[in-house]
């Protein structure tokens, strides 16, 4: 449902000229044809369980109607599971347990959960430790492999994935080496997430403490990564997080140290990526303490949204037809350090996890200007961290 191809793309779109492709840039087919296929999502909601008494994973049902949420399950006892991956098939669910210790050794690790297809309600499967502490995972397109990227130790991991959706040991771990300009923050590695282009054929692992976005060649049958080089970002930056533009070669890298986000055109016969644009993600003026989070693309690929610790709002972007971005303007959170943030696949809404206020905000999205309005009350949540959305099953 949410997994749309370029050629698919292009053969339900207008026809206009981009890059040598047919592309109607105001008539997006991707999140209207999802729009009349589904009525509910399920969202799962990932926490720090050592912050607020947080129980586990939260499951909710929201109403693409109404935007309203509804709690249907919780999943107690995981360590801080405070990132979350779903497989394509929608039958499993991959939790980053950021901990110091994990199976009795030092580090943290991976938890599978089956999905039930009824009511979305999560079963343990199993769990592997992790040569470092996870903040981020992806699952392969393949659905034969969960890659992780280890802020705590500085590595990326491929971890193979069983036909029971079970995982088994890491595979391959790839080292990162280096530090960078801030003494402070960028002593060692510190690779902060790890994204998978449509095909699966390369990773990109944006690494906050070398100022470069890392890049492998992947082998999902044989669980493998091979370096593929790197994009170099400017000093001091911070990569954090990455996005693919859903319909055309363009990515997104947002720096948690010094608030901008940095578009890149990708070759996805190489798997390269050259800079073409950086912009700030906060207002002119702004001068007080703030750090980047998350970076989403609208479904429509017409907008481009980040948020913000600190100045605690999501930056808005308008992203016109050779990649590049030229700002909307900034929405308020609501609460207190915008960790993670989702957009659900029909583009109809934003909800951003506020990590120390202990809520989620839902807005509004304007499909035509980007622009967001908030929507009802906060739902209270302990330390929310992460937001992943699926059709519901019923």
């Amino acid at each position: 449902m949410t997994n749309f191809t370029r050629r698919e793309f292009v053969q339900t779109a207008g026809a206009v000229t981009v890059g040598g492709a047919l592309f109607d840039w105001q008539k997006p087919a991707r999140p209207n044809a999802i729009k009349s296929l589904v009525k509910d999502l399920l969202l799962y909601v990932g926490t720090y369980t050592n912050k607020n008494n947080s129980e586990g994973i939260y499951l909710y049902r929201m109403n693409l109607a109404s935007g309203k949420l509804e709690r249907q399950s919780t999943t107690p006892g995981i360590s801080n599971p405070a990132f979350l991956a779903i497989d394509p098939s929608k039958r499993f669910l991959y939790a980053a347990n950021e901990s110091g210790e994990f199976l009795g050794k030092k580090g943290g690790g991976v938890t599978a959960f089956a999905i039930d297809q009824k009511t979305g309600a999560l079963t343990k499967l199993n769990e592997v430790s992790s040569p470092g502490v996870p903040c981020h995972l992806s699952v392969h397109p393949s659905g034969k492999a969960v890659l992780a990227a280890n802020y705590g130790g500085g590595n990326v991991v491929i971890y193979p994935v069983k036909k029971s959706g079970k995982l088994g040991e890491a595979a391959d771990v790839q080292q990162h080496t280096g530090k960078g300009a801030d003494p402070k923050r960028q002593d060692a590695p510190h690779a902060h997430s790890i994204m998978l282009d449509a095909a699966g054929k390369y990773a990109f692992a944006p690494d906050l403490g070398i100022d470069k976005v890392m890049i492998y060649r992947v082998q999902a049958d044989k669980a493998k990564l091979k370096p593929n080089g790197f994009a170099a970002l400017k000093p001091a930056s911070g990569p954090r997080h990455f996005a693919f533009h859903p319909t055309y070669d363009f990515a997104y890298v947002i720096s948690e140290l010094n608030s901008t986000m940095t578009v890149f055109s990708y070759n996805d016969d190489k798997g390269t990526l050259t800079e073409l644009q950086t912009i700030s993600t906060l207002p002119e003026g702004f001068k007080e303490t703030s750090y980047c989070a998350d970076v989403h693309v609208h479904p429509s690929g017409k907008f481009l949204y980040g948020s913000n610790r600190g100045h605690n709002s999501i930056v808005i972007f308008s992203i016109d037809p050779s990649g590049k971005l030229t700002l909307v303007g900034h929405e308020s959170t609501r609460g207190n350090w915008p960790r993670n943030f989702g957009i659900d696949p029909t583009g109809q809404f934003l909800l951003v996890a506020n990590q120390n206020s202990n809520s989620i905000a839902t807005f509004k999205i304007d499909e035509q200007t980007g622009k967001l309005t908030p929507l009802g009350d906060l739902l209270e949540i302990p330390a929310p961290v992460c937001l992943k959305f699926i059709p519901a099953f019923a």
